[in-house]
């Protein structure tokens, strides 16, 4: 039987996507705000900047999980990508959140697209490499879930300091360009400590892939994409992804021009993030029982449920509604966190089975490549709609005191019908996954049998 992993080596893993969610919750929750509210950038070319950056970051995750599947030092194969890209993104954060003061829409176009393609390069060189790690430090079905658990109950703490502290922050130092320049500072440093953490904290297995297996890095995606259990699992979290993305980038506007209660946005982020946090360990019992997938499925189906009641009673109700429904979506959103990232390590073990060959790297490349498409839909159209539907921008920097009524409806679109539509679809993908427990109790003894190792029968 397979030894269980130290609660150490839990926490020291799991600790790096506290930084990383952070960072996900910046950019998500704020990111398309500050570009089009503080360095005044239209918000459909503010949607195309960051669609693009995805994209860029999209195609940037094969490349690099590849190279780390392919890489050989004395400190392993993910570490050294992970030490490495930390630094750089520290310095990127405030790059990225440092107003340049352009006043050429172009110049600001292009300031913001290269920004965000060097900041996502360097999140990609930790992020990957990270995600990796996991099906190298345990192969046992249930403690992928327990391992993720600690690894999102951290993210859950990094989404609530991104997505709600910011405003106190900004605050604390003026406000303005130079709050948000001190908040990319802030946050650039936990980043950074967190990864660093992982990676002193974990040590690797040292499973690299037998010499003479490797195949070029097209070939190696284009049978990754064969794989069912791939196929559902990634279009699954890329449309799931499409649709919180289009929740991140509206809520901010909602509360700001529909509630007119900017302020109040940091309450309801905590009410979100807290349930989730309070949820995961409810949801890492309850798929033991019924699985990783049906787990997943539900607790989307109640993010649906959420965002659609919300779009029919919130112009009715007062903002306390809104306090309510973001405790019950939090219930749901808990599933986002640790279902998928305990299930892809599934279809890697899927992979390895058949072919002999330990591809992690590629594995978690095309997801997060995936992934980011599916982030960079949910963005880009949530700026064109704003575009299109009459946003009205800040005037040398004041507040616009009244949206026109098209640009109202379309906020109230974005946080409702839109997103439905993306979770909805997740789900009816997911519903053909095909690893169950007792599957996934084949696939390893299929791996015995034909004499490969099975990662984490070591203590770690």
């Amino acid at each position: 039987m397979e030894a269980k992993l130290k609660r150490r080596t839990k926490f020291a893993f799991g600790i790096c996507d506290l930084g990383g969610n952070l960072y996900f919750s910046m950019i998500g929750f704020h990111l398309l705000f500050f570009l089009t509210d503080i360095v005044g950038l239209l918000p459909a070319l503010a949607g195309i900047a960051i669609a693009a950056g995805r994209v860029w970051d999209a195609v940037t995750d094969p490349v690099v999980g590849y190279i780390s599947d392919n890489t050989t030092t004395r400190w392993g194969r993910r570490r050294p990508f992970m030490f490495v890209g930390a630094i750089f993104l520290f310095f990127a954060m405030i790059v990225m959140f440092t107003n340049p003061g352009f006043e050429a829409q172009a110049a600001l176009f292009v300031w913001a697209t290269l920004a965000y393609m060097m900041l996502n390069t360097f999140y990609t060189v930790v992020n990957i490499p990270y995600s990796s790690l996991t099906p190298e430090l345990t192969s046992d079905y249930q403690e992928r879930t327990v391992l993720n658990g600690y690894r999102h109950t951290s993210a859950v703490v990094g989404t609530m300091l991104g997505g709600a502290a910011y405003p106190l922050i900004v605050g604390a130092f003026g406000g303005d360009t130079a709050g948000w320049t001190a908040t990319g500072t802030l946050m650039g440093a936990v980043i950074l400590v967190t990864a660093m953490t992982t990676v002193f904290g974990v040590r690797e297995t040292g499973m690299a892939a037998p010499k003479g297996t490797r195949t070029n890095i097209v070939r190696s995606y284009l049978e990754v994409l064969k794989q069912r259990p791939m196929i559902t699992a990634v279009g699954s979290y890329m449309t799931h992804m499409a649709g919180v993305a289009v929740i991140q980038a509206s809520l901010v506007y909602y509360f700001t021009y529909i509630y007119r209660e900017p302020d109040l946005l940091f309450v309801a982020l905590m009410i979100l993030l807290v349930t989730a946090f309070i949820f995961i360990p409810i949801w890492v019992m309850i798929s033991r029982r019924i699985g990783k997938s049906r787990s997943y499925n539900i607790g989307m189906g109640i993010m649906a449920a959420a965002v659609l009641v919300f779009f029919l009673l919130a112009p009715q109700l007062d903002i306390w509604f809104a306090f309510v429904i973001m405790g019950f979506a939090g219930a749901g959103l808990a599933t986002n966190y640790v279902m998928p990232w305990s299930i892809i390590p599934d279809a890697v073990e899927w992979d390895y089975a058949q072919t002999g060959t330990r591809r992690e790297g590629v594995f978690y490349g095309m997801w997060t490549f995936m992934s980011k498409l599916g982030q960079a839909l949910g963005v880009g159209l949530t700026g064109l709609l704003l575009s299109v539907f009459g946003y009205l921008q800040p005037v040398h920097g004041e507040m616009v005191a009244d949206q026109p009524e098209p640009a109202l409806t379309a906020i109230r679109l974005l946080v409702g019908p839109v997103p439905m539509i993306f979770f909805i679809g997740g789900i009816l993908i997911l519903s053909k996954y095909p690893i169950t427990d007792k599957v996934y109790a084949q696939i390893l003894e299929r791996i015995r049998e034909r004499g490969n190792a099975v990662p984490g029968d070591e203590e770690q």
